[in-house]
Parts: structure tokens; C-alpha cells; sequence
């Protein structure tokens, strides 16, 4: 007993000095059950909404620090999808996208963080980061909602995490100044995403990029 009364004082003080355990955990992204949409106007008549393709990504997340959060993804630009070839060879050309000579728009962030309601359960955030498009990088803030984690029978009981989002950016800000009568130059963008857990996914990521090809995805 008298053994147990002495060593129980030191016992508390390395519990005390243990670090926190820590659940930021790394996912590839799926560029499967990944979608990337965006809207803009056309001439006041609608809003088309077309899709685009993500190449390659990865993302970090903690659930209880969200300042942590991270997240790095390749768009492809040719991939394009208005639903017409013609519409899509003039996104994807020189007055726009320039595809040709800039295959892939990538964004980055730079931090993370939960939106007014702060409370532990709370689902919106917001990240902070850049968009780098035709050679061209601004800041563009996406609000996003944190969906669910978890086991899927869907992934082979691979653990899932899922995002929404959405943004806006100015397109004249990137280079895009045709026809800014004609097709409005405020576009709507809105991302699903979902990413499986893969603690290497950011070294898998970067030792792709140091080859110069696209990350591989499974």
C-alpha cells in the first residue's frame, strides 16, 4: 500500500504530461463520388449548370480541431460537361478555361475553421484558401458542411468522409473577360465530396506529383 501511495503522485503527473490523443486523420479523395459543379448566367435567359472532373487530391480532418483541417485537389479543366460538345470546346478554349495550356485548376487551403455556431456538434465551417486557375491564384473562402463519417457497406466498409460546399468567384479575376454581357462573370461553384481514410494519402499524393502524373485513385 505504502508503494502505491508513493508511485500514485508521479502516475498522475505523467498522465497529466501525456499528450492529447489526437484524431486528424488523412483521406484520398474519390474522384468517383466527387463532383464539382458550377453555374453561371447565360444572357439573363437561365443559369446552365455544368460539371467538371477532379483528378487528384487529398484532404486532412479532425473532428475536434478543425483548424487543422487541409485539403489539396486537381481539377480537370477539359472535363468539362455543359451536355453539348460545342458548348464545352468554348468553356474549355482560350477565351476561358484555356484547357490546352492549363489542363488542371488547382485548389489549396490554407486553414480551417467552424462557422457562428462553435459548438461541438456543429456541422458548417468555413475554409480558407487559394484557387489557382489559368496560372492565376486568388483567395477564394468556402463555406462547407461536414456530412458524416464512417464505415460503408457501399466502399467495402472502406471509412468514408463527406463534404458539401459551395463558393463563388469572379472569373474576370482569372483572366476570363469575354463576353461579359453575355455570360455573367459571377460563377457558382458547388462541390460533393467524398474522400477515403488513407493516412498516406498526402505522400501518395506528392510522390505522384514529383513523377509529373496524376495521383492514382482506387
Amino acid at each position: 500500500m505504502r508503494i502505491l501511495e508513493r508511485a500514485l503522485p508521479a502516475l498522475l503527473l505523467i498522465g497529466l504530461a501525456a499528450p492529447a490523443y489526437s484524431r486528424t486523420l488523412y483521406f484520398r479523395i474519390d474522384p468517383v463520388h466527387t463532383q464539382v459543379l458550377f453555374s453561371v448566367d447565360h444572357d439573363g435567359y437561365s443559369k446552365p449548370v455544368g460539371r467538371m472532373r477532379v483528378k487528384a487530391g487529398w484532404l486532412r480532418f479532425d473532428e475536434d480541431d478543425w483548424s487543422t483541417a487541409k485539403v489539396v485537389v486537381d481539377v480537370d479543366t477539359a472535363s468539362v460537361d455543359l451536355g453539348d460538345k460545342q458548348w464545352n470546346d468554348a468553356v474549355t478554349g482560350k477565351r476561358f478555361l484555356d484547357a490546352k495550356d492549363y489542363p488542371v485548376a488547382q485548389g489549396e487551403s490554407t486553414a480551417g475553421e467552424k462557422g457562428a455556431d462553435r459548438h461541438d456538434d456543429a456541422k458548417d465551417g468555413v475554409l480558407h484558401g487559394n484557387l489557382t486557375l489559368r496560372g492565376v491564384t486568388h483567395e477564394v473562402p468556402i463555406p462547407f458542411t461536414f456530412n458524416r463519417s464512417g464505415a460503408s457497406m457501399f466502399a467495402g466498409m472502406q471509412t468514408l468522409a463527406g463534404f458539401s460546399a459551395h463558393a463563388t468567384l469572379d472569373r474576370t479575376q482569372f483572366g476570363m473577360t469575354a463576353f461579359p454581357k453575355a455570360v455573367g462573370t459571377q460563377v457558382e461553384l458547388r462541390f460533393e465530396v467524398e474522400a477515403i481514410l488513407d493516412q498516406d494519402a498526402q505522400k501518395q499524393y506528392e510522390a505522384q506529383k514529383g513523377t509529373g502524373d496524376a495521383p492514382a485513385q482506387h
